[in-house]
């Protein structure tokens, strides 16, 4: 089989259609491997090669599309930083993970950004920016290539029960999306402080690329000997 066979052609447009599917799995994942909802809320799905699970709450599904359709926004204009799924207890209130994808824009031509960036919560959401001039790029990378490695990122969430503590009250989440100063961002919205961990560990999951943006990962949790349980 020759490259052109095994080669996709990815715009910016599909590069955006890519992490927004990427970026829901994992987050649908995260929920379900963390006991955020109850299990029977969700059905099995085929992607990337694994089954993965997905939610049936209604209520979730259509508070994921909203976040996800003002990402895909935001993507296409090149605001996106990073997205970052906090993991609270209820009752305390505390930060006790925090689940974050880096986004970079995969293109050695393209200046880098000096923006510092504003976080959003996701009650709402951004906008606007330089990457424009890259819409009518196009790159090639194998499609099989870049499922491969965010299924690798998923089987890590997967096997996260391994290595995270248990989780000993009912949790809670949020989504916080970190922005360039320049986007635009609706008035649902809110900003929101960072929801950092103190005295964390810190486990550094897998990446993947596009060819047009770059997605690295990580998970941040607050040790088990130092709750109040």
């Amino acid at each position: 089989m020759s490259a052109t066979d095994t080669q996709t052609v990815i715009t910016l447009k599909g590069s955006v259609a890519i992490i927004s599917e990427f970026f829901s799995t994992a987050i649908n994942s995260i929920l379900y491997q963390r006991g955020i909802y109850q299990p029977e809320t969700f059905r099995r799905e085929s992607k990337y090669g694994l089954t993965v699970l997905t939610t049936t709450d209604e209520g979730l599904l259509a508070y994921l599309k909203n976040i996800m359709d003002q990402m895909e926004s935001w993507l296409l204009e090149g605001d996106v930083q990073r997205l970052v799924v906090v993991v609270s207890g209820v009752d305390s209130g505390e930060t006790l993970e925090r689940w974050q994808f880096n986004v970079s824009v995969d293109d050695k031509d393209r200046a880098p950004s000096t923006s510092s960036g504003n976080e959003n919560d996701a009650s709402a959401t951004n906008a606007s920016s330089s990457a424009a001039a890259s819409c009518g790029k196009a790159s090639g990378k194998s499609l099989k290539e870049i499922h491969n490695e965010m299924q690798a990122i998923i089987r890590q969430i997967t096997a996260s029960v391994t290595f995270l503590p248990l989780l000993n009250e009912p949790c809670s989440f949020d989504l916080l999306v970190y922005t360039n100063k320049t986007a635009t961002v609706p008035q649902k919205w809110e900003d929101s402080d960072p929801r950092y961990i103190m005295n964390s560990q810190e486990v550094k999951l897998r990446s993947f690329t596009t060819s047009v943006h770059k997605i690295e990962s990580m998970v941040t949790y607050k040790e088990a000997d130092e709750w109040e349980l």
